[in-house]
């Protein structure tokens, strides 16, 4: 008999975090995104979970995300980004952000 449960493999492929590197002032503009609050954190290790998308742009900094419930084979995968960078981060990805350089941020969240 078949089960009817879903895998967890498929659902943090759908969890895609998607970097934009160096974008243009006029689509930062667009965005408003230098109005949005900033965020700022040292070097260190953080377990995060994004309980809404959140885009940000990077000011400085760089950071490796890894993906909590990766299999074994895929935990040296990461995505990493930096300052310029325009980065969405989609609703629902745990993950372990790596910051290898002290970051600060503008941030925004789509409550939808």
């Amino acid at each position: 008999m078949a089960s009817n449960q879903s895998k967890p493999d498929d659902s943090l492929e759908n969890l895609r975090i998607v970097v934009e590197k160096n974008p243009s002032e006029s689509r930062l503009s667009e965005l408003g995104i230098k109005s949005c609050p900033k965020w700022a954190c040292s070097p260190g290790k953080y377990q995060l979970r994004f309980d809404a998308e959140e885009t940000c742009y990077l000011v400085k900094g760089k950071v490796r995300v890894y993906k909590k419930g990766s299999t074994t084979t895929e935990e040296t995968e990461f995505v990493e980004f930096g300052a310029g960078d325009l980065v969405t981060i989609p609703k629902g990805l745990s993950c372990t952000w790596d910051v290898l350089l002290s970051v600060d941020k503008f941030y925004t969240f789509d409550s939808s």
